[in-house]
């Protein structure tokens, strides 16, 4: 018998998974919860062998969801939301989530799921599955070539710079250099980047690792 705890801040909802539930022998719900603070409250007072919670709810479930793991790494948190974000389903997967089914999947997918994670396994509702998988690999390409960028003292003067919001003007006055010269260290910088113009050079840069760009993240374009 595999036991589960729900959590959920739509009664209704929460209700309805528990009485299915209660009429499947192969499961038993040992306990229940509304928000995020349930999610480690829960798996202490009952250790389920599956935790499912939504990811929509009232708190910090990502942080409550990476303490659980780290807390009690024998059960498995399989997260169970309406959301169809790529960005959302990746954050709660890197944050120790096992599993991610959507809300619209049937009793036999949500149970399909529940059996899946118990097992250790990895579980994406199908027809989302591909997407987050691509989101992952896009995510991790993003961050191998980051680590391959490398800057001139140049460059990374003028990326630090435009990371303050300066204009291409006002960095040529603080370097001491043509707007010219700052246009096509600009063109570099999309090069090195992958990227097609100013505002993205920006959010790239953003992401690269703190000791390649320590200069203020928050940029405000001119």
């Amino acid at each position: 018998m595999i036991t589960v705890a729900f959590i959920d801040d739509h009664p209704i909802l929460l209700s309805g998974l528990c009485h299915l539930m209660s009429g499947n022998d192969e499961f038993k719900v040992v306990g229940t919860g509304c928000d995020a603070d349930a999610i480690h409250d829960i798996v202490e007072a009952h250790h389920p062998d599956v935790l499912v919670a939504d990811f929509s709810m009232p708190g910090n479930v990502l942080e409550a969801i990476a303490k659980t793991g780290r807390d009690f790494p024998d059960t498995r948190i399989l997260a169970f939301s309406a959301t169809c974000s790529i960005e959302k389903a990746i954050a709660i997967l890197e944050a120790g989530a096992t599993g991610f089914a959507l809300k619209g999947s049937s009793l036999d997918d949500l149970t399909d799921a529940i059996r899946q994670v118990n097992k250790g396994e990895n579980y994406i509702t199908p027809s989302f599955a591909m997407k987050v998988v691509t989101g992952l690999r896009e995510k991790a390409r993003r961050k191998e070539t980051h680590k391959r960028i490398a800057f001139s003292p140049r460059e990374d003067q003028v990326l630090r710079l435009l990371l303050t919001g300066q204009t291409n003007k006002e960095i040529a006055d603080a370097l001491e250099i043509s707007e010219k010269t700052v246009k096509h260290y600009m063109s570099i910088l999309m090069q090195k980047l992958n990227v097609r113009n100013r505002l993205e050079v920006v959010l790239a840069a953003q992401s690269l690792p703190q000791q390649q760009v320590e200069a203020p993240r928050a940029a405000a374009l001119n």
